[in-house]
């Protein structure tokens, strides 16, 4: 991969270039003057043109090309904007009020090209309804047709841990512990390799101990990498929705709520319904058996039946022994997943 190109020969400039390089994880070319870029012009993924060498790479009449910015530090200067013109550039960059916008650019640069990935959260109408486990089954199966890269994102401090009902609690990587603290971007691919990842699914889970609650601005940056990095991001959800959950719920493409078809679970659902429909528009419910039946209990959510989940006597006892689910196409719950995927991620 190419790397971003400096065309500079202000060292004070070049010094806060490179630190804002390194907070966004990019490497740089450096040409001292236009005739050492020359080389670079076509190749670099981002072209940054210090004010103080803007006449002299204009002189070059180099060509045209998009990703080019003009940095200064006088950003009234009268002549800033005819040098950008000159230069070809399509935006001007003051330091150091821009530092931040500058880090996003040079990780948009050196990143692979975006997935746009799909966000779906799970969420229960009632503890122990099985959200969890449809959120990994989704997950897995989306991951193992060898189509999707997948993210499974544990938002339940409470929950248990979802790399533990996957039977991968002691797999090495990071955990939400090591990411509570980041502000602003991260970088896709520095995602990928700090998570537990399992052929084409990477998890994001909690440690074992006392955990915190995930702040709002930590989960939009593990979902903004995740939908750079993957195609399929599934969110396990808690039912006591906190800002961090709000979040994923904003970004939902749509969401699954597991509903047991009972008086009692219907009606604890729809309590959950009404903080849900505050954040998200898109919203579906998985049935659970009960006495009701699937048509009045729709009725009584007043959201569209999207499946029902029918009870796997071996289910637990499967994920007790830290096996996988099978979810072929020919199982009840490959079936439900297949259909799932296909309904939310169709165009």
């Amino acid at each position: 991969m190419h790397r971003p190109l400096i065309i500079t020969e202000d060292h004070a400039l070049l010094d806060d270039l490179v630190r804002i390089a390194a907070a966004a994880g990019a490497q740089l070319d450096v040409a001292h003057v236009p005739a050492h870029a020359r080389p670079y012009w076509n190749l670099a993924p981002l072209i940054a043109v210090g004010a103080d060498q803007a006449e002299s790479v204009a002189a070059t009449s180099p060509p045209a090309r998009d990703q080019v910015l003009l940095v200064t530090r006088e950003p009234d200067d009268p002549d800033t904007w005819r040098k950008c013109v000159a230069v070809g550039a399509q935006a001007v960059v003051s330091l150091p009020g821009d530092e931040r916008h500058l880090v996003e650019r040079f990780a948009d640069a050196v990143e692979p090209e975006p997935r746009s990935g799909a966000v779906i959260c799970v969420l229960g109408g009632r503890g122990g309804v099985g959200a969890s486990v449809l959120s990994a089954c989704l997950a897995l199966h989306a991951s193992g047709s060898g189509r999707l890269r997948t993210l499974l994102v544990d938002a339940d401090p409470l929950g248990g841990g979802i790399d533990a009902l996957l039977g991968h609690e002691e797999a090495p990587g990071s955990r939400w512990g090591d990411l509570v603290a980041r502000e602003g971007r991260i970088s896709c691919s520095a995602l990928q390799a700090a998570l537990p990842s399992f052929g084409d699914l990477a998890v994001l889970s909690f440690h074992r101990g006392e955990v915190a609650a995930i702040p709002a601005q930590a989960m939009r940056s593990v979902l903004e990498a995740g939908q750079r990095g993957f195609d399929l991001v599934v969110v396990d959800l808690p039912r006591h929705l906190d800002p961090a959950a709000v979040e994923a719920l904003t970004r939902s493409r749509a969401t699954l709520v597991v509903a047991p078809a009972d008086v009692r679970g219907i009606l604890s659902t729809v309590q959950v319904l009404l903080e849900a429909r505050k954040h998200t528009s898109d919203i579906r419910a998985i049935l659970r058996p009960g006495v009701v039946d699937d048509e009045m209990a729709a009725a009584s959510l007043g959201i569209p039946c999207a499946g029902s989940l029918p009870d796997q006597p071996r289910l637990t006892a499967t994920l007790n022994r830290g096996e996988l689910p099978k979810l072929g196409p020919r199982t009840v719950l490959g079936g439900l997943c297949a259909s799932l995927l296909r309904d939310v991620l169709s165009p």
